[in-house]
């Protein structure tokens, strides 16, 4: 199971407007995912300790500047898919994400039959509002881009 960058095929002006990056990434697998919760669960559920670090590190480094780090206290009011509050859900899509001062942000998560299997696609959706926003988006799009692979993987093992 190999996981490939596809072109982003959803209406970004719909679930975030003026959307200034996106990406897409998908995964073709055998085993049977129920819902995009399903696949949102799983590609949320226990982070490899890499990501976990990565994921300590940034939230160390973007405390001084007030911005949200993931935890779920943070948002009481919403159902939480891992670190992010779900926005809306189908059985195909689940739309999770968070608005913050730097920057919008948004994951989503589709699943569809494909074959005798089916695929999982992961798109992201980013705005962002001011320099630090797009300072913050080119620091972390290599990393981004590993980790939704790796969330893909956990999605389709």
């Amino acid at each position: 199971m190999k996981v490939r960058e596809v072109a982003p095929d959803i209406d970004t002006g719909a679930l975030l407007s003026g959307a200034q990056f996106a990406d897409a990434f998908r995964i073709e697998t055998q085993r049977e995912i129920r819902d995009a919760r399903q696949a949102a669960e799983r590609m949320t559920e226990r982070s490899p300790r890499w990501i976990e670090v990565l994921m300590s590190l940034r939230n160390l480094l973007v405390a001084p500047f007030g911005l949200k780090t993931s935890g779920e206290g943070e948002w009481p009011s919403r159902e939480m898919i891992g670190i992010f509050p779900v926005l809306r859900e189908t059985p195909d899509r689940l739309v999770a994400g968070f608005n913050d001062k730097h920057l919008d942000f948004r994951l989503v998560v589709d699943v569809a039959s494909s074959g005798s299997g089916q695929h999982v696609t992961a798109t992201t959706l980013v705005r962002t509002h001011n320099r630090l926003g797009r300072v913050y988006l080119a620091i972390i799009l290599p990393f981004h881009r590993l980790i939704v692979a790796a969330m893909l993987q956990k999605a389709a093992a």
